[in-house]
Parts: C-alpha cells; sequence; structure tokens
C-alpha cells in the first residue's frame, strides 16, 4: 500500500475514534446533561441543542488546549482553585433554581422565552468553569500519541478535533430532538420531579466538582 494511502486509512480511523469518543463523553451523565434535560422540557429544542452546543464548544477548547500541551491549568493551582469554585458556585446556583421550581411547582406553560445566546452562554461557561476535563484530555491526548493513534502535527490534531465535534453534535442533536418530542407528554407532577431530580443531582456535582479541585490541589 502507497504511503498516501495509509495515510487516508489512518485518518479515517482517527476520525472514527474522536467521532465515538464525542458521542459517549456527550452522552455521559454529568451537570450539562441534568441542565439540558430541565431546559429541554421546558423551552424545547433549540434552548437544550444550543446549551450542548455551548458545553461543546467549551469541551472542544479544552481538548485544544490539552492536545497542544498547553497545561498552564493543571500546573497552576490557583487557576485551578479559581475554575472549581467558580463552577461549583455555578452548580449551586442553578441547583437552587431547580429546586426553587419543584417546590413553587413550575410547569412547562410557565416556561419563558428564552434568549438563545443565554442558553449557549450558559452551556459554555458550565465547560470552561470545570478545569477537570483538560486532566482528562492531557490522559487521552498522551495515550492517543504514545500509541500513535495521533501524530503531535496541526493535521492529525484538526481530524480528531472535528470527528470528536462531529460525534458530540450528533448526540446533542438527537437528545434535543428527544426532549421536544417529549416535553408535549410531561404532565406537571411529572415536571416537578424532573425538577426535583436534576437540582439534587446539580448539587450532587456541585459538590463533586469542588472536592475534585480540592483533591488536584493536593496531588
Amino acid at each position: 500500500m502507497e504511503k498516501s494511502g495509509i495515510v487516508e486509512v489512518l485518518s479515517v480511523f482517527l476520525i472514527l475514534t474522536a467521532f465515538g469518543l464525542g458521542i459517549a463523553f456527550c452522552a455521559a451523565p454529568g451537570a450539562v446533561t441534568a441542565q439540558v434535560l430541565r431546559r429541554g422540557l421546558e423551552r424545547g429544542f433549540f434552548s437544550a441543542l444550543l446549551l450542548q452546543g455551548g458545553a461543546l464548544i467549551g469541551m472542544a477548547l479544552w481538548a485544544v488546549l490539552a492536545l497542544t500541551s498547553a497545561t498552564l491549568l493543571v500546573h497552576n493551582a490557583l487557576a485551578r482553585l479559581i475554575l472549581g469554585l467558580i463552577g461549583a458556585l455555578l452548580l449551586l446556583v442553578l441547583a437552587c433554581n431547580a429546586l426553587w421550581d419543584a417546590y413553587c411547582g413550575k410547569t412547562v406553560q410557565m416556561a419563558q422565552v428564552a434568549s438563545p445566546r443565554g442558553d449557549f452562554a450558559l452551556g459554555l461557561a458550565l465547560s470552561l468553569a470545570n478545569p477537570l476535563p483538560i486532566a482528562f484530555w492531557l490522559g487521552i491526548g498522551s495515550t492517543l500519541i504514545a500509541t500513535r493513534q495521533v501524530s503531535p502535527d496541526p493535521r492529525s490534531m484538526l481530524i480528531f478535533l472535528v470527528g470528536f465535534i462531529c460525534g458530540g453534535s450528533l448526540w446533542c442533536v438527537c437528545l434535543a430532538g428527544l426532549l421536544a418530542w417529549g416535553r408535549h407528554f410531561v404532565t406537571p407532577l411529572l415536571f416537578r420531579l424532573v425538577n426535583l431530580i436534576c437540582g439534587l443531582g446539580l448539587g450532587f456535582f456541585a459538590i463533586k466538582l469542588l472536592w475534585n479541585t480540592l483533591i488536584l490541589l493536593k496531588s
């Protein structure tokens, strides 16, 4: 096989690997998923999609920093602490909002029309205010490079990033569509239960983020 053919095969394998990783990463339960669940059932398709889009862009930025070895935040304890505190505070605010909506019995019909920029900004903030993903990406990046699935050159990094974003985008569209369809069957009692579960989940993730940040500082 010619060298160009080998390069093409490796590129296809790389983009498929990144595509699968994008789906797996976005599908994993977490603070973003909990907030998307609330927004999707409350406000519909575009609200859920934009929030996930903001989170995906934030995650891609962390990936770029990690894969290009820009590890300032990993080695800067103060930066990690500040980001961890901001992220935990943001999650606590969202948790309180969800629990308050559950207590008041807010329904889907009571939802206000949200600014698209607000949904996107919230998703971006949830990603960027969490310093833990860069440690994850550093581990993933070093593994891929060590196994020669990714070479430390701009072309290979770009292919990997495109595959990751495409996989994550597919998941975002599917989840937003599912929530938009399901919101028509949500009763007031069920929506109150969703808010309660999401509020407790967001509170848990806030405490977990704060704890993991402190663990990172000690390590």
